[in-house]
């Protein structure tokens, strides 16, 4: 019995030996690769951060052996998820500072911001997140109520959308900003001849908000990184960082504190930085990518700040504006052109996406494979679609059931034909990258999902669904948030599919998405998060 014993372990260790060490091999699970084929899988290995190979997981176990196995028991995997569009930096400032977002009315801001206040007994209250289109008065408010309540601290808190700040006499003073101060690209709105304390896109450049710390912009990165990994995103394009930040990141990255893979997009507004990477040329680490310029061409929406071709429906006369002038576009698009950069803009009316896809064809002159983006591509004029045969689309499905209800009042009936047409767009290129624009929008990634392929809010309204010409399949919105995103950043042969050679990025989820009923895509979870076959959540 004995000498059985001794053949059978003498034996097993032999085909042990036959099997190549790995570092995490994950059985029995749901996996969708994202490949050309969109195949699906049961099981991959995993070594030195990467892919090894992908199959069923009785051809896994019997290839490979490791010491970390995951049994997923049938849970969903898909690879890490990609937001082609976010403020990642920003959110995590936002953790310092005072939330506003869920607020129904002005009255609700001011208890936050007295709270706040109570709490932190800072020398100038900053937050963001308020949109007047959520409450009953669905007009800007004005800074009175908030100069009785804060007469000598500053006040500057910023709409949900970024594009308009609401300040108090305070903050005005300090800034220097008085009636007769002249704006170019914005606007500062005043009633009956005096200031409202409303300030709208380069308005809010006159602004001295007091300076970040170091200790507070590392808490910011951190913060806005657990958050992230929390919702199964390993790959995030902050849209719009300056020099300072860009080289923080990196510095926190090489110490390993910093897993998150960024993508960033620089400034386009301050040309010193234009001219200071353009110079220094492409910059790529496994975690930064540091390849674009991020550029504004209007305001938003909701402020009614984005350029329009015709008069806002809802305000006689107003057009919204650019924020450059369209010569001072082709002097940026021309110094970007002649470079290996990106150019990522900002459009959202139709004036504004018109100007920058005709600035975009003039310097590129059918240049192909730049992948130049417009961000956001909101609203199109009919005859602009065909444009964006060389030009990428990057758009943030959940702008369209959050403004959905107010949208049609900005533009009129036949211009919102041309809004958020996610599917003509992607029609048009071929791909279009996915995002979220948080923290406009909340950061997580299955509301875009949900947004993207049911065009519905979390109330599961309209009960047909929004504009549904233009919903993506579900196919379709996984690939905008992994290999399409992918390709957006030049990434696309090291990340946003589970394939051999490319970066163990993935993530278990609560439910198949592919499958589950539409109302329940929304409430799903990411159970667990991998960067480079790491467990980060």
């Amino acid at each position: 019995m004995k000498k059985i014993i001794y053949i059978l372990s003498i034996l097993l260790v032999s085909v042990s030996c036959n099997k190549e060490s790995v570092d995490t091999i994950v059985i029995n699970a749901n996996t969708y690769t994202v490949n050309a084929e969109f195949d699906k899988a049961e099981a991959f290995a995993i070594h030195n951060g990467k892919f090894i190979a992908i199959g069923s997981t009785e051809e896994i176990q019997k290839k490979y052996q490791s010491d970390n196995i995951i049994d997923a028991k049938n849970q969903t995997i898909v690879p890490g998820l990609i937001d082609a569009h976010c403020h990642f930096y920003r959110m995590g400032l936002q953790q310092q500072k005072v939330s506003l977002e869920g607020t129904k009315s002005y009255d609700e801001v001011l208890e936050k911001l007295v709270a706040f206040q109570k709490e932190k007994n800072t020398t100038f209250i900053t937050g963001r997140g308020w949109d007047q289109n959520d409450w009953n008065v669905k007009e800007f408010p004005t800074k009175e109520k908030l100069d009785k309540l804060f007469p000598t601290i500053p006040v500057a808190i910023g709409r949900v959308d970024g594009h308009a700040l609401l300040v108090n006499q305070a903050a005005l003073d300090l800034s220097g900003i008085t009636k007769n101060t002249k704006v170019s690209g914005g606007e500062i709105i005043t009633k009956n001849g005096e200031l409202t304390g409303v300030l709208i896109d380069n308005a809010m450049d006159f602004v001295k908000f007091p300076k970040t710390s170091k200790r507070e912009a590392i808490q910011g990165l951190l913060d806005a990184q657990k958050i992230s990994f929390s919702y199964g995103l390993t790959t995030v394009d902050d849209a719009g960082i300056n020099k300072e930040t860009i080289e923080l990141i990196d510095s926190l990255q090489q110490a390993k504190n910093l897993k998150m893979r960024i993508y960033a997009m620089i400034s386009g507004d301050n040309q010193k930085e234009i001219d200071y990477f353009i110079n220094k040329g492409i910059s790529k680490t496994d975690r930064l990518n540091v390849r674009s310029f991020k550029v504004y061409g209007d305001g938003a929406l909701g402020s009614r700040g984005a350029a329009m071709r015709k008069p806002y429906s809802d305000r006689d006369n107003h057009f919204g504006a650019l924020i450059y002038t369209p010569e001072r576009y082709q002097e940026i698009a021309k110094q970007i052109a002649n470079s290996e950069f990106q150019m990522n803009t900002h459009a959202i009316g139709d004036s504004a996406n018109t100007w920058l896809l005709k600035t975009y064809k003039d310097v590129l002159k059918n240049a192909k494979n730049r992948r130049w983006r417009i961000e956001h591509a909101q609203i199109i004029s009919s005859e602009d679609f065909k444009n964006f045969d060389n030009i990428l689309p990057s758009v943030q499905p959940t702008h369209a059931t959050s403004d959905m209800y107010w949208a049609t009042d900005r533009v009129g009936k036949e211009r919102i034909k041309g809004a958020y047409a996610f599917k003509k767009l992607l029609n048009n290129y071929g791909k279009i990258a996915l995002g979220t624009d948080f923290p406009v929008e909340q950061v997580n990634p299955f509301l875009t999902f949900y947004a993207a392929s049911i065009r519905k809010d979390i109330n599961n309204y309209p009960e047909n669904g929004y504009q549904m010409e233009n919903a993506l399949t579900r196919e379709e919105t996984l690939k905008g948030m992994t290999i399409w995103a992918a390709y957006a950043n030049f990434e696309e042969n090291e990340k946003g599919s589970i394939e051999v050679g490319k970066f163990a990025d993935f993530v278990i989820l609560s439910q198949d998405i592919m499958k589950v009923d539409g109302p329940k895509i929304s409430k799903t979870k990411a159970v667990s998060t991998f960067v480079n076959g790491e467990k980060v959540y």
